[in-house]
């Protein structure tokens, strides 16, 4: 049996600061709990540390993928 935990599952939210260009603002935590469309807001709104605006967007991506997406 292997003993090793496995790492937290983490998501990585990203801030548009311009055209095609984004800006991590932040590493929260998965909420395994929550349907991944709510997970995913509750994750921007703990990286900015209050609700978006209107105006704002964000990608919210699993670090694994945005290794991937960063590492292109």
């Amino acid at each position: 049996m292997d003993t090793q935990a496995r790492p937290p599952q983490v998501y990585v939210v990203l801030r548009e600061v311009g055209a095609d260009t984004w800006q991590v603002i932040g590493e929260v935590p998965r909420h395994p709990g929550l349907p991944a469309r709510r997970s995913r807001a509750k994750a921007i709104e703990e990286a900015l540390g209050r609700l978006p605006t209107g105006d704002e967007r964000f990608a919210v991506l699993p670090r694994s993928e945005w290794r991937l997406a960063h590492d292109w």
